[in-house]
């Protein structure tokens, strides 16, 4: 019902002429992708796209893994915590009908960006909804460096050149995953995450796709304007705190920058819990707790 209403005001406000309608920049089709659309689930109730249209990039394994990109591997023992938050997640957006999430962290070097490919991958396998993966950290993009794939072109190009996302959207060959690079760094990045034209953008993936989690990766909140400007576009904000690293005034500041109704939680990054005595989690990559 909130979805609902969100969409409806987004329309309402293309009407008011706040926001570009989005046939007038962005052709139909482009988000349809027809290759990623779900040819629905199987008799186990799993989802099984055929992405033959979307842009095929492979992964560099062994690089992911330097960084701790861990989900990648559906056998990794290190996937059992962050099936655990995937499970908290998935419990509070289904109940506010949140599919949009932006990961931020208070500062710089917090693993936020690999908390998010690691949720985006978790989210991926599961059965009943597909992902969508976008890096709009446009000041210190990392997604493609720690996943070992190119990023000549991205949401830049998409916002400031009207290249249609049909080029832009890339099938890293993970079951369900799709995802978009931010392409080059640009200075204004704190106005085009903001822009009519993001706006239009967000609104339509939220409509065109009902069993779809969009995943986007924003700079830290501290440092500075992009993520503010970008949370009042997505249903809620997930914040990453690194254990024993992040002073606990700075994580105050950061939260106190969120709108109130959209914080999901916190996920405690780098943090050894006491299941570790019971299981061979990995090293950087454990996260509990949201």
């Amino acid at each position: 019902m909130k979805l609902r209403k969100a969409l409806d005001k987004a329309r309402e406000a293309r009407q008011d002429g706040a926001l570009p309608a989005m046939e007038d920049i962005l052709p139909a089709g482009d988000l349809e992708v027809p290759a990623g659309e779900p040819l629905g689930p199987d008799a186990s109730g799993y989802l099984s796209p055929v992405y033959s249209e979307s842009r095929r990039v492979t992964i560099d394994s062994s690089l992911a893994a330097s960084h701790h990109c861990v989900c990648l591997d559906a056998s990794s023992c290190d996937v059992e915590p962050f099936k655990v938050l995937r499970a908290q997640i998935l419990r509070r957006t289904r109940e506010h009908g949140w599919r949009t999430i932006m990961v931020t962290s208070a500062l710089p070097n917090e693993g936020k960006t690999v908390t998010t490919i690691n949720l985006a991958a978790t989210f991926a396998r599961e059965f009943s909804q597909t992902v969508l993966l976008v890096d709009c950290d446009l000041h210190k993009q990392a997604v493609h460096k720690y996943l070992g794939i190119a990023s000549d072109r991205g949401l830049i190009d998409f916002l400031k050149d009207q290249r249609p996302l049909s080029e832009l959207i890339m099938w890293p060959q993970v079951d369900k995953l799709t995802l978009i690079s931010g392409g080059r760094t640009v200075p204004d990045a704190t106005e085009l995450l903001g822009s009519p034209r993001m706006h239009a953008l967000l609104a339509e993936m939220k409509d065109r796709y009902q069993d779809r989690y969009i995943f986007f990766d924003v700079p830290p909140l501290l440092s500075g304007a992009d993520a503010m400007a970008f949370a009042p576009l997505v249903d809620c904000v997930l914040m990453v705190v690194a254990a024993g690293q992040t002073p606990v005034e700075e994580v105050q500041r950061a939260v106190a920058l969120i709108p109130a109704e959209k914080f999901l939680g916190f996920v405690l990054n780098r943090h050894l819990g006491p299941s570790q005595r019971y299981y061979a989690y990995g090293r950087d990559s454990r996260s509990s707790a949201v």
